[in-house]
């Protein structure tokens, strides 16, 4: 089952690993020059984990908003319907203490 959250992590993973890479190959090159072409270099490498680095960032907060979001959700549901969430909590209780039970 493909879900959203599934394929943002993907094409996060992926962001990320072709970050790395190019700054490894700027490094590899770096590695042999001298002078300002090094320099350029190093700066470029710098560019796209600075790049890297933010993008992280910006999904990091994406993704605290998301859970506050969940949070306050389910405060609201639990205020509008106490008794169901009571049901489920013990539902839930039962399960695991049978699950737990079984080792």
């Amino acid at each position: 089952m493909n879900t959203p959250t599934d394929s943002s992590r993907a094409k996060i993973a992926d962001e990320f690993a072709s970050a790395m890479s190019e700054a490894q190959d700027i490094l590899a090159r770096a590695a042999t020059e001298t002078g300002d072409k090094a320099r350029d270099l190093r700066s470029q490498v710098e560019t796209k984990l600075l790049h890297a680095k933010l993008r992280l960032q910006e999904l990091e907060g994406e993704a605290v908003d998301r859970a506050k979001n969940a949070a306050r959700a389910t405060d609201d549901y639990v205020h509008d319907h106490p008794w169901q969430a009571i049901g489920i909590a013990a539902i839930v209780g039962f399960v695991v203490g049978l699950l737990m039970n079984r080792r």
